[in-house]
């Protein structure tokens, strides 16, 4: 079938790693068009806690996670769950998060997260002196809550690579905790306070934002689903929905978890899987909510967003197709509910999403092996907010053929 006219650079996804990486690839001279099947900020960009986690530097493949997992696994509704009818397909993914929870690639992520949190973070600065998408980043602080001494003495190794990393936090006991945040459950008199925390008030605004810059400077929305890509000498073939092509000279793939069909179509084998996170989102009224919270020992936060109080988290594995299951948010709010007991659980919108990840906890940033025209950009679990202003300058310098403001070895396609 013959292609339409050739297109300089279209990305694929209209989340936040997609309008972030067309802001830069405008930036840098580029014609860009933006495919999205739904419309901007449909999925995880729309849903997600709001937190700008500089600090997350640690892989959640751990040393000693091996030994934790069969007891989470063992309550349905708790921080981590397979769903049995996904278990099969899942077991490859599982098995190589497994290998990778060791010493010595738990210190490798760390660095490169800590490399990719640092040049983000230098990304965010920027963002901040545009006054269109300034407004949307709020500095609340955040207050990591843990049971008991014994278990906030399990996190301090964790803590000290924070600080290793330029983390600044300080840890604080029960009379200053009720300071910080009035309401909580009397069991919190253990936590560290982060003054820095950041905020994005509204995830979905912030995305449609972004992309709106995009589009107010010459990039080009479309609606269409892109079913597959081919290598083409000069660039890549894009095969749309209704047997329509597109010729282009870049094309990057930034649709999250659905980036792994996409990239198996051009013959790479990539282990992309999601993993589903669930909210509620309550009335601004429901809590005198000041700060970001992370319930570390419970796997889930509750954030303030500029219309509401969300609370979730947690980890399901299930794919991409089967029905959600909502008792999950109900047990978050459960449980934030025993935390805050003030907490009014009325009157909430339900959610469920899709984090793009990896086995081994890291993104992958890289050009195809198999069309060197495409560049992925997905697989940041649980960081794709924070992470996307970094993604979409390392995406414009992938394109543009500059030195990289960042090793990029790590996050190639083929690693695994």
């Amino acid at each position: 079938m013959k292609s339409e006219k050739r297109l300089d650079a279209v990305v694929i996804g209209g989340g936040i790693i997609g309008a972030m990486a067309a802001r830069h690839l405008l930036a840098a001279g580029r014609r860009i068009t933006i495919i999205e099947r739904d419309h901007v900020a449909a999925g995880a960009s729309a849903g997600n806690a709001g937190i700008l986690a500089f600090p997350e530097i640690i892989p959640i493949a751990a040393p000693g996670v091996i030994w934790k997992a069969p007891r989470w696994l063992l309550d349905p509704l708790g921080p981590l769950a397979i769903r049995p009818a996904y278990a099969a397909r899942l077991a490859p993914w599982f098995w190589r998060f497994l290998k990778a929870s060791n010493q010595r690639h738990f210190h490798h992520a760390i660095g490169v997260h800590t490399a990719l949190m640092r040049l983000t973070a230098c990304e965010y600065e920027k963002l901040r002196d545009d006054e269109t998408l300034a407004s949307f980043i709020v500095k609340t602080g955040t207050l990591d809550l843990y049971d008991s001494a014994t278990t906030i003495a399990a996190a301090m190794p964790e803590w000290e690579h924070k600080a290793e990393a330029g983390a600044r936090f300080r840890r604080v006991g029960r009379a200053e905790i009720e300071e910080l945040q009035p309401g909580l459950a009397p069991q919190f008199a253990h936590a560290f306070f982060s003054d820095d925390g950041l905020q994005i008030a509204d995830p979905a605004g912030f995305t449609r934002a972004v992309a709106e810059t995009a589009l107010g400077e010459g990039a080009v929305l479309e609606r269409a689903e892109v079913l597959a890509l081919a290598p083409k000498d000069d660039g890549v073939v894009l095969l749309l929905s209704g047997g329509r092509t597109l010729a282009a000279q870049n094309a990057v793939v930034a649709c999250g978890a659905w980036s792994r069909r996409l990239a198996a179509s051009l013959g790479e084998a990539i282990p992309l899987d999601t993993e589903r996170g669930y909210n509620t989102t309550l009335p601004k009224t429901a809590f005198p909510l000041r700060r970001q919270l992370y319930f570390n020992d419970h796997g889930f936060v509750v954030t303030p967003l500029a219309d509401g109080i969300r609370v979730g988290g947690a980890v399901e594995f299930g794919g991409l197709n089967l029905p959600p299951d909502y008792r999950r948010a109900d047990a978050l709010l459960t449980r934030a509910k025993g935390f805050l007991p003030a907490l009014e659980t009325e009157g909430g919108t339900q959610w469920m999403g899709f984090r793009p990840s990896t086995p081994d906890c890291l993104p992958v940033i890289a050009r195809s092996n198999a069309a060197p025209g495409v560049i992925y950009a997905f697989g940041h679990g649980h960081l794709g907010l924070t992470q996307s202003a970094a993604t979409g300058r390392l995406v414009a310098e992938l394109a543009e053929n500059r030195p990289p403001s960042i090793d990029l070895q790590p996050l190639r396609a083929d690693r695994f």
